[in-house]
């Protein structure tokens, strides 16, 4: 039987640790940084249907129904006066067992956590090098070292184990924006709603039907390195009132009353894919490769991935990576070039991008191309 080390406690090492405990061809531990996983806050994430479908192979829909949220438009929005632009309809990427959903990112934690025994997850557990001989032995800071046929890092952006295999090539780089994060209750909407601002956008979705909805905002913000080191400039409620300030002029919406438990973090991304030289060696979810955060793909393709690994594993394929790159440019080209359009200031091309989103968001070949080769497996 083949061990499996996988690092991080997340939702890409959790649903690849399901699909492990569901085979039983394999032993694995779990090995997380944190001495816990935060089960509390409220904040919301977005799962298309290539990763729905995934996920109710395990048995998601089974869920509460009331914990989760079946959005079936995107409508986008002027931030300044929030007059419709156009939409575009979700529902039609659905099938009849798999349906695009928005819930809190906790409850699909609790989920993935659900079939995991307990002793398989070991808590306070910071890698700090991984030695390559006959098997992989990794070392911990408390001086435990284990030895296993498998490595799988699932550590997400900050990855400790792509610091070690790459050294200071394994660093994300700071991608000149800020997300803020919140929620707000009772919003009019109950779809997703997308706001096109200067220099920012903000969605609002629901995330359980307790009228409940997540908040997510991204800003551009150009730094000097000595603020982006600065984890505590993010936790400072002046700056964050700042920033909720900013786009809060500049919107007819009252962000500054309606948006609580708001937090802030520096958005990194990736600065290229990066391939281990071992074999037994695999990266996936965010320690593989992050998106900037607007094709709101990264908790389903961190699901994708791992399940992509695990059939590879199952298999005994090589093709793991040649296709996670693949699906990688398509995402992250996606992705920026949202990011640049979502963002347009001259009102010139704003009038023109506008245009061309009402024709776009209507055109079943573009929508086919541009949506449905993602959220189809």
């Amino acid at each position: 039987m083949k061990k499996i080390a996988i690092i991080g406690a997340g939702i890409s090492g959790l649903f690849f640790a399901n699909l492990l405990e569901n085979d039983k061809s394999y032993s694995y531990k779990i090995f997380e940084k944190k001495s816990s996983l935060n089960l509390s806050d409220g904040y919301g994430i977005q799962l298309s249907v290539n990763s729905i479908n995934l996920l109710n192979k395990i048995g998601f829909q089974k869920m509460n129904a009331s914990d989760v949220c079946f959005p079936k438009k995107v409508n986008f929005f002027d931030a300044k006066n929030s007059k419709k632009i156009c939409d575009i309809d979700l529902s039609q990427f659905n099938n009849q067992n798999n349906r695009y959903t928005t819930l809190k990112r906790t409850k699909l934690i609790e989920f993935l956590l659900k079939n995991i025994p307990s002793e398989k997850i070991v808590f306070n557990s910071d890698l700090i090098d991984i030695k390559n001989q006959k098997k992989l032995s990794l070392c911990f800071r408390d001086k435990k070292n284990e030895e296993f046929d498998y490595l799988v890092a699932a550590d997400g952006i900050y990855s400790k184990t792509k610091q070690i295999l790459f050294k200071g090539e394994g660093l994300p780089k700071y991608f000149n924006s800020i997300a803020l994060r919140g929620n707000i209750q009772n919003f009019k909407d109950s779809d997703i709603s997308l706001y096109l601002g200067p220099n920012f956008h903000f969605v609002i979705y629901p995330i359980n039907q307790n009228r409940e909805f997540n908040f997510i905002s991204i800003i551009r913000k150009e730094l000097i390195q000595e603020e982006i080191s600065n984890r505590n400039l993010f936790k400072e409620n002046n700056f964050i009132n700042n920033l909720l300030n900013q786009i809060s002029s500049k919107s007819n919406l009252n962000l500054a009353e309606q948006v609580e438990e708001i937090t802030c973090f520096p958005i990194f991304v990736s600065k290229k894919v990066q391939i281990p030289d071992s074999k037994n060696i695999f990266l996936t979810g965010d320690a593989f490769y992050s998106f900037p955060p607007s094709f709101a793909q990264g908790a389903s393709q961190s699901i994708e991935a791992a399940n992509e690994l695990f059939n590879n594993l199952n298999n005994n394929s090589s093709n793991y990576y040649k296709t996670r790159i693949l699906k990688t440019k398509q995402i992250n080209s996606r992705s920026s070039f949202n990011h640049f359009a979502f963002h347009l200031s001259n009102p010139l091309n704003v009038f023109f991008r506008d245009i061309f989103l009402k024709y776009l968001s209507k055109n079943k070949n573009f929508l086919e191309n541009y949506l449905g080769k993602i959220y189809s497996n």
